[in-house]
């Protein structure tokens, strides 16, 4: 699966072979990479993207993903760094992500831990300080993101100046692989439920791929709320209502190949509660906007009068 060009075949997947042809691509302890070379060049997309990868139990997931992360930026010549934020994995995880320091340089590679498990949200608003990117990629470590698709996020953010590139499923070529039916339910059903209630303007409000403008996310996290998995949906929903440009890229995901997934019946609870906060929160960025609206229509008669 994983070698596949840009996008894979509506087919199933074999999920031993696509494993076996990750680990056939990952590099030596030995390999060496060669960033004084992008910096001497001009590359085809000039700045530097940070990614900024949460993780907990993903030492299987960490190495692959890594990868190739920076074999996409070698392709497109992209200046990427890669911020870790471990929740100290009992399954050191980051003893994975120390060897990869060696391979890319721990400039290229940046480790936090943090002690225990403090929640998705938590650790995004924690990374992004360490960010040094003037963009700011937001993906999961466990390979359901792949990275094959950073240059179309950046290609589309470079095209429309947009503020956000967000990731969907549900649009174009979008598509959901490796989910039984309870799980691709689940997801459809928050996707309307969160429609219903906050009338987005993005067809993957729980999608989790993003792209920011360092400056926007900075913006965005002391406003923000959610700590746990509504993090993401009230980020592009604060977004929007702040005027923000969001636009869309079509994405594959794809169901983890190791390890356990994190959305448990917990989740789910949050994320309803989470959910039904955020549409308070709106009703009343609605009803601000209808006074402002208001006040500027009343000022506009007595410059008339």
């Amino acid at each position: 699966f994983f070698l596949m060009i840009r996008r894979p075949p509506r087919s199933t997947l074999d999920r031993s072979s696509a494993a076996s042809d990750v680990y056939k691509r990952q590099v030596s302890t030995q390999s060496t990479w060669d960033y004084q070379k992008m910096k001497d060049e001009k590359g085809i997309y000039p700045g530097l993207y940070s990614i900024l990868v949460p993780t907990y139990n993903e030492r299987e997931n960490i190495k692959p993903f890594i990868t190739l992360a920076f074999e996409e930026a070698k392709t497109y010549n992209i200046n990427l760094e890669i911020i870790v934020v471990d929740d100290s994995s009992p399954d050191k995880t980051q003893e994975v992500v120390k060897e990869m320091q060696k391979v890319y340089g721990e400039d290229k590679v940046i480790l936090k831990s943090r002690k225990g498990k403090l929640g998705l949200g938590s650790a995004y608003i924690f990374g992004v300080e360490f960010c040094k990117g003037d963009y700011v990629i937001i993906m999961d470590a466990d390979l359901s993101h792949h990275p094959k698709f950073i240059h179309e996020f950046i290609k589309k953010q470079k095209e429309t100046n947009c503020d956000i590139v967000t990731g969907t499923r549900y649009k174009d070529d979008g598509g959901v692989y490796g989910w039984n039916l309870k799980r691709k339910l689940t997801s459809r059903v928050a996707n309307y439920i969160a429609s219903v209630l906050l009338n987005p303007h993005v067809s993957d409000l729980t999608g989790s791929y993003r792209l920011y403008k360092k400056e926007v996310i900075k913006d965005l996290v002391p406003k923000l709320k959610s700590r746990g998995y509504v993090f993401q949906m009230e980020a592009i929903v604060r977004a929007q209502y702040l005027g923000y440009k969001i636009e869309e890229v079509p994405i594959t995901f794809v169901d983890r190949m190791f390890g356990k997934s994190k959305l448990g019946a917990n989740e789910i609870v949050q994320y309803l509660k989470g959910l039904w906060s955020l549409f308070l929160d709106v009703q009343f960025l609605n009803a601000n906007s209808h006074i402002l609206l208001m006040q500027k229509k009343k000022k506009k008669k007595k410059k008339k009068n």
